[in-house]
């Protein structure tokens, strides 16, 4: 059974990151798909494809966890994610509030949360499942950081900035914290946060 897992893991992690990595690395102009398709379902599949390839990873990850113990965390590095996981929320939310300080600053908002979320989640878990997890959204992000670099996209840069989008990143990302940290995480990740 575990093999089945494994395999919905494994599998799941492909099917998203290809779709992720494609996206990243696509030509752009007229011989781009999402031009001939068109963005609306362009974005269809693409949003289907990365959902399903989600919901196999988390699914795999769920019933393999703790897979294959790597090293075990000391008790610090909880610490350590629960700190790293405040601004990583706050610099999540503000990719979808006004443009604000934080979005301006950061530019592509998703990308830095996205790995700041990673590179917590890989101190905390010492099990070859979660690395390979964790890991793999960590390298993403770095590896897209660098393809939107590289194709011009200055993302947020030009942006004007308002003090609102800033606080409602703080006030929404603070308030998904609490949530996760203390109500939310062992129900959707099986895991407490706060003991």
């Amino acid at each position: 059974m575990q093999l089945f897992y494994v395999t919905a893991f494994i599998g799941g992690l492909v099917i998203f990151f290809t779709a992720h990595f494609y996206s990243a690395f696509r030509p752009r102009g007229p011989a781009d798909i999402q031009t001939k398709m068109g963005r609306g379902p362009y974005m269809g599949l693409y949003s289907i494809v990365s959902i399903v390839g989600f919901g196999l990873l988390i699914w795999g990850y769920g019933n393999l966890k703790p897979w294959i113990p790597i090293w075990t965390p000391p008790v610090w590095t909880r610490h350590i994610a629960m700190t790293l996981m405040l601004p990583a929320l706050i610099i999540l939310v503000s990719a979808y509030a006004p443009a604000g300080f934080i979005k301006k600053a950061v530019k592509h908002p998703m990308l830095l949360a996205v790995k700041i979320w990673a590179l917590a989640h890989l101190i905390a878990n010492g099990d070859l499942a979660s690395i390979i997890l964790f890991g793999s959204f960590l390298v993403y992000g770095v590896v897209d950081r660098i393809a939107v670099k590289r194709r011009g996209d200055v993302g947020a840069a030009n942006a004007n900035p308002n003090i609102l989008g800033d606080m409602i990143a703080v006030a929404v990302g603070g308030a998904a914290y609490g949530a996760l940290a203390f109500y939310l995480h062992p129900i959707l990740f099986g895991v407490p946060v706060v003991t």
